[in-house]
């Protein structure tokens, strides 16, 4: 509104001096001051319509950045014809992860074919963000009117801003608690396997060989070595004693995305904090997230390396409001379930009911304030890198 009154404005005050110029300064001149502002704002406006069906915008940017880094966006616009295109106006935007003092460009084209020029965005915040351009505009060059170009406007592009993960000391009490757990868990599993080879006349029917993403802990390396091939056993059992690490980025669509980005990223610190002492230690781990189709995806780490690739795959994924990770498939028997969410209050249930043993649960939350809705401990991890109960 406030950009069609000052355009109002300008041309009251260009009609106003023409009018002065015309009858008080010189006539002669005044007449051709006169035809001129006529006929410039037909010529703007040609130039205006001409470019909005001849003007093809693109960009491109990498899909993932380190936080407090830059992101460097290339933009290409492109013309059809060799007749000259007058004024853009490009409208390019990114999500709160990133630096907001971005700047509309305008430009031109004469003999070009082809522009480009680069836009960089500061990562400020840890997270799954999106680059892209809202608007192309094509303007008069009196700058007096504008209009949205015809050809279809590039696809926003996802962008992850990968956090700096801590390094949690394994004195933390959490993952001793973790540890504890894994360790009888194991002990009960492996009298329970012994037994089951006792009675079975052919042992070899409880292995297979290895593939990948198979937890190196049960690889029978003397059976392997008879085979000149790895086996795992293939006992049912060994599921139960890897601990689940489930994570919920739960955003609730009334709060401000500004707020919601923060406390994702301290999230994704926590968890895969976690997640690497877990994997370091020898204690290979479950690793649920939700993934881009909606789906919950589970994933066995048990490689030091893994968490890192593991990280970029959540980090692509955009979080959608209102909407948590499904636990559903993955109910049953756990050794130890760590749920870390950026909100366990209303709604919460959704996730631990799936879960047939509370006892073994645990979650990891934001701060000390963080809502709990439920009698489980909640731990969070303080300034110093260390998990505290809540």
């Amino acid at each position: 509104m406030i950009k069609h009154i000052k355009s109002i404005v300008s041309v009251v005050a260009v009609a106003f001096l023409v009018y002065i110029f015309t009858f008080y300064i010189d006539g002669e001149m005044g007449i051709i001051l006169l035809a001129f502002v006529a006929f410039a704002p037909l010529v703007s406006l040609f130039f205006m319509l001409y470019a909005r069906k001849r003007v093809k915008v693109e960009f491109t940017c990498d899909a993932y950045v380190a936080k407090g880094s830059t992101l460097t966006v290339t933009v290409n616009i492109r013309k059809k014809g060799s007749f000259p295109i007058g004024i853009l106006e490009i409208c390019p935007y990114a999500t709160e992860i990133f630096g907001q003092d971005i700047k509309n460009r305008k430009l031109t084209m004469l003999n070009e074919e082809k522009k480009s020029f680069k836009i960089d965005l500061r990562a400020v915040i840890g997270g799954n963000g999106e680059v892209g351009i809202s608007a192309v505009y094509s303007c008069g060059f009196l700058g007096f009117m504008k209009r949205k170009i015809l050809t279809p406007l590039p696809q926003p592009v996802s962008v992850g801003v990968i956090p700096q993960i801590p390094d949690i000391k394994a004195s933390s009490q959490l993952f001793r608690t973790i540890a504890n757990v894994v360790r009888t868990s194991d002990e009960e599993e492996e009298k329970e396997t012994q037994m089951m080879f006792s009675m079975n006349t052919s042992p070899g029917y409880e292995h297979r060989e290895y593939e990948h993403g198979d937890p190196l802990k049960r690889i029978n390396w003397k059976l392997s070595s008879k085979k000149a091939k790895l086996m795992v056993r293939l006992d049912e059992a060994a599921a139960s004693v890897q601990p689940f690490l489930v994570l919920d980025l739960f955003r609730r669509s009334h709060i401000p995305t500004e707020n919601a980005v923060r406390g994702e990223e301290q999230l994704l610190r926590s968890a895969f904090g976690l997640l690497n002492l877990l994997v370091r230690q020898g204690i290979a781990c479950n690793f649920v997230y939700r993934s881009a189709d909606g789906t919950s995806v589970t994933e066995s780490v048990d490689n030091p390396d893994y968490p890192d690739q593991l990280l970029l795959k959540v980090l692509a994924v955009k979080v959608v409001p209102d909407t948590r990770v499904d636990l559903s498939q993955n109910s049953g028997s756990m050794c130890s379930c760590i749920i870390a969410t950026t909100d366990a209050g209303e709604g919460f249930s959704e996730i631990t009911s799936c879960v047939d043993d509370p006892d073994n649960v645990s979650i990891i939350g934001l701060s000390v304030a963080s809502a709990n809705s439920t009698s489980l401990p909640l731990w969070y991890l303080d300034e110093d890198n260390n998990f505290k109960m809540v």
